[in-house]
């Protein structure tokens, strides 16, 4: 990464210290619920128990980005999103068929654990008998989600794909990533995500897959911050 963008990372990182601040601090979905003051759509950042950064200065590595109702018309809200990464309480699963943040979890769990699982990755649907079968690595994977940090910016726009909240999410994984770029804040070598079978989450980083290959808007992080203000006010 150039000089530019050494400099820019160092800026997404002061400008996220600035919205812990104004947010009272991040959260873990061990901890949430619905009835919880949410905005209804957002972008969320999640750290990892770990993943410390390296290059850029002191602190925990964001190691996913993600957003919600991309499409238009879209009525999925913050929470919707933030809940199916979560899981189920009551049973301590979860539906990764519904989440590709679970997905990709679970994928690195079985190879890292040399877990059993020939469902996991078979289609978007399975019948009672195949979700009883995966129970366990669900769990599995809600103890790995729900104890990790994040933050959550309010970005309350109409759903839709050009939409503020997707130029965020955008951008900020293509600053983040290190997807065929000399690495900066590289992950640990204990990083789950070392043992995904998805050459883009173990290249870039990131929990992630779209936008890890693609530049970012060098102007981006004005809005960003000036979004990041917003939230510390009432």
């Amino acid at each position: 990464m150039s000089n530019a963008g050494l400099e820019h990372l160092i800026r997404f990182y002061a400008i996220l210290d600035a919205l812990e601040r104004n947010t009272g601090g991040a959260r873990r979905l061990n901890d949430c619920s619905r009835q919880m003051c949410w905005p209804k759509r957002g972008v969320y950042f999640f750290r990892e128990t770990g993943e410390k950064r390296s290059d850029t200065g002191e602190g925990p590595r964001i190691v996913r980005v993600g957003t919600h109702a991309l499409k238009a018309g879209g009525g999925t809200t913050q929470w919707n999103r933030l809940s199916a990464h979560r899981g189920q309480l009551r049973s301590g699963g979860g539906n990764h068929r519904g989440s590709i943040f679970r997905l990709i979890v679970g994928t690195a769990l079985i190879k890292r654990d040399a877990l059993r699982f020939p469902t996991w990755d078979g289609g978007n649907s399975a019948d009672k008998e195949i979700r009883a079968a995966e129970l366990e690595l669900e769990r599995a994977v809600s103890q790995v989600i729900r104890c990790m940090p994040f933050l959550w910016l309010a970005i309350e726009v109409e759903a839709g794909p050009v939409s503020m909240r997707g130029r965020i999410e955008r951008n900020s994984i293509a600053l983040l990533s290190n997807f065929n770029k000399q690495p900066l804040d590289a992950p640990s070598t204990e990083w789950l995500g070392q043992y995904s079978d998805r050459e883009r989450v173990r290249m870039s980083g990131l929990w992630n897959q779209n936008h890890v290959d693609e530049e970012y808007e060098h102007g981006f992080l004005d809005k960003f911050e000036e979004l990041a203000e917003q939230m510390g006010k009432p």
